[in-house]
């Protein structure tokens, strides 16, 4: 228990939070989408981007979902929202590249991927687009990342985009409004332990 002293302390120190949080909160006016990068080598980038899209359609937000790498199994992720009526979902990858070991269908994979996202990225009945490891096509040059730099920019004002990946260019860094870099400090997987349903697909 804290002496009347401590708490006092403690009301005091809460108080000047809250006004330095209020302050915060009173200088963002600007009501738009943004665009949200999701890198770096730790586990769950995808999962965070799901996780808010949920969050979007429970308040009543229509969503679209382009996989650029998945797509040699259904996804515990996919499973589950497939079938919403406010998602759209669209599974247009191969594989990862030391999979697929076809460098042609790879790039002809992350195009029409590309080309699905542009229709997207101009549909302003879409709230929120998440495209999942979009960041390979360009580690691998099978996009070029200019065309998308544009499409983005050009953008339905609130339209907000997810972009998921280990490593992302510089021109898309350059342009986000929120970064996160994932860390990887320890993984089951370097452990011995299988990848397993529910936890890594």
């Amino acid at each position: 228990m804290m002496t009347p002293e401590q708490q006092a302390r403690y009301n005091a120190r809460m108080q000047r939070k809250k006004a330095v949080v209020d302050a915060k909160i009173a200088q963002a006016t600007e009501t738009r989408g943004v665009l949200i990068l999701l890198r770096g080598n730790g586990k769950g980038k995808s999962s965070s981007a799901l996780g808010t899209m949920a969050r979007a359609v429970g308040h009543g937000k229509k969503a679209a979902v382009i996989q650029f790498i998945k797509g040699r199994m259904e996804t515990g992720e996919y499973k589950f929202f497939k079938d919403h009526p406010q998602i759209d979902w669209h599974v247009m990858g191969h594989g990862f590249t030391w999979e697929t070991q076809d460098y042609a269908r790879d790039v002809a994979a992350a195009e029409a991927a590309w080309a699905l996202a542009q229709q997207l990225l101009n549909d302003d009945r879409y709230d929120m687009l998440v495209f999942d490891e979009m960041a390979y096509p360009f580690k691998y040059q099978h996009l070029a990342v200019e065309p998308v730099v544009t499409a983005l920019q050009q953008r339905p004002l609130q339209q907000t985009v997810f972009i998921t990946g280990r490593v992302m260019p510089a021109a898309l860094l350059d342009i986000a409004d929120t970064i996160t870099d994932m860390r990887d400090e320890r993984h089951a997987f370097r452990l011995g332990v299988k990848a397993q349903a529910g936890i890594e697909f």
